[in-house]
């Protein structure tokens, strides 16, 4: 930190403990009025301590207040100056070394408790066993539960299912999770629901802030985190693992009323983001985690002119701005369907179904989607992905529907293939022929519309209605065709297969 910026926090430390200089005599005199809170929100606070393992110091660790990123000197040793706008101290855990948790929610920062204007906040790492190069993780959007049978359910099928893939990677394998928001729908005493999930699948999650996490009688957005911080800490910060440096954000920004709220990243967070990838060189894997997606393309498929204010981040040219070093991967929920696109050269979004679908009313999300969750593995710098269908086998990537199932194409077979994106290839065969590539269609999914449409259903939230999908495929099967095959091929060249019988 430069000496400039110091002078300056100390000098605004003087304003907040009711002081003003003035200039002709040099000497101190009372204000006129203090605000209530200024002198806390402005107060100098030196924040110091050291980060070590095995009691040994660790250079180059990003420590920070949300505000200022310094880096820990050769001694593990470091110190920045915070004020009272600040909560926590914490770190960007380096590559190499084990999360620390609590059951499975991580454990990365310090609560700031200062005495007379100081706070000492040591951090303890430990060193991995093993090389983090290749490692995985996964992506929970929105478990959204508002009741104990969301709970019950959500305990019974997810939790389960993510036990059972993590356990198919071998004992070895390093995985971690994100919670990608709306972790509950409202009620906060669910959330211990969740910390329970979360500490049965045995691996460390991080978590990101939803709209439906948020307090709702908060008078600003500042305030509409202080549960959510009170349970998991910040709600914006990094960490690494190999060769990639997460971040997480907080693009929920609350207008006021209850459940009223915009995707929009605040000057703060971006301030910080600026100083937080300031240390990854460039070139690097930067994957990047929050609630709402910076962008979907479903206005344009409902043929809207404007976007979403709540679906889609407004100032998210700034996100794209600071990423353009890097190859970026953006994870995000909220929408209860799922998207790949690529909206830069080097971004990729990855717009997740959710792990409760259609708001636990059945077993797919609005698009057809199977309720379920994100899952990467890691390879150095690159990121493989697939989509993890609850109660499904990986293989699960596509559903079939025979000729009739779309009342705009009577005569076309429909493949539903939701992780799709330009780089996959949708072919069928009829009876044993290849009859080349399906065209691409947007339309609504036909089990979505069985489960979801009219006024009547679902029958435990009425509300829920299928949504169009661009990720529907269709093929003109001739009448006397009596075996369809569908093969999809992502862009890892895995191939899945599926047959029709008539």
């Amino acid at each position: 930190m430069s000496q400039q910026r110091r002078t300056f926090l100390k000098s605004v430390g003087l304003a907040g403990l009711g002081l003003t200089l003035d200039v002709n005599l040099g000497l101190a005199r009372p204000k006129a009025a203090t605000l209530s809170g200024a002198s806390e929100q402005t107060a100098v606070v030196t924040l110091s301590g050291k980060v070590q393992a095995g009691g040994q110091g660790v250079a180059g660790v990003a420590v920070t207040d949300g505000l200022s990123v310094v880096l820990t000197d050769a001694k593990g040793n470091y110190e920045l100056d915070s004020n009272g706008t600040t909560e926590f101290v914490y770190i960007s855990v380096p590559s190499g070394y084990a999360f620390e948790h609590e059951q499975g929610v991580a454990n990365f920062y310090r609560r700031k408790e200062p005495v007379r204007g100081r706070f000492k906040a040591d951090f303890e790492l430990h060193k991995l066993a093993q090389d983090d190069t290749n490692h995985n993780f996964l992506v929970w959007a929105d478990p959204q539960m508002i009741s104990k049978a969301d709970a019950a359910e959500f305990k019974a099928t997810a939790v389960p299912d993510t036990q059972k893939l993590i356990a198919s990677y071998g004992a070895k394998a390093l995985f971690h999770g994100i919670g990608c928001g709306d972790l509950v729908w409202d009620h906060f005493e669910l959330f211990e629901d969740y910390k329970q999930g979360v500490a049965s699948t045995g691996i460390p999650f991080f978590q990101v802030i939803g709209n439906h996490d948020m307090d709702l009688t908060a008078r600003t957005d500042e305030h509409s985190s202080d549960t959510f911080k009170k349970l998991f800490g910040p709600t914006y910060y990094s960490f690494n693992r190999g060769q990639i440096h997460y971040v997480v954000l907080d693009d929920v920004f609350f207008i006021g009323p209850p459940k009223k709220y915009i995707g929009y990243l605040t000057e703060r967070q971006l301030a910080w983001l600026e100083q937080d990838l300031a240390q990854v060189k460039a070139g690097s894997t930067v994957v990047v985690s929050l609630h709402i997606p910076p962008y979907t393309r479903q206005h344009l498929r409902n043929k809207e002119k404007d976007e979403p204010m709540g679906g889609v981040v407004a100032n998210r040219q700034e996100l794209y701005r600071l990423l353009k070093p890097y190859k970026a991967h953006i994870m995000s929920g909220h929408t209860h369907f799922n998207e790949v696109l690529q909206t830069a050269d080097n971004v990729t979004e990855h717009v997740h179904g959710t792990v409760c679908g259609a708001w636990w009313t059945g077993p797919i999300c609005t698009d057809g989607t199977p309720g379920g969750y994100g899952v990467y593995e890691v390879h150095g710098a690159e990121l493989k992905w697939y989509y993890k269908s609850i109660g499904q086998e990986r293989s699960h990537q596509f559903r079939i529907y025979p000729k009739g199932s779309l009342p705009e194409r009577p005569e076309a077979l429909v493949v539903n293939v939701w992780n799709w994106d330009p780089q996959w290839k949708v072919e069928w065969f009829e009876d044993g022929v290849r009859k080349g590539s399906m065209s691409q269609h947007t339309g609504l999914d036909p089990l979505s519309v069985r489960l979801h449409a009219g006024s009547a259903l679902p029958a435990k939230h009425k509300w829920v209605d299928p949504t169009l999908t661009d990720h529907l495929f269709v093929a003109n099967v001739s009448a006397q065709a009596k075996q369809i095959r569908v093969e999809v091929t992502d862009r890892f060249g895995q191939v899945y297969t599926d047959t029709l019988t008539a």
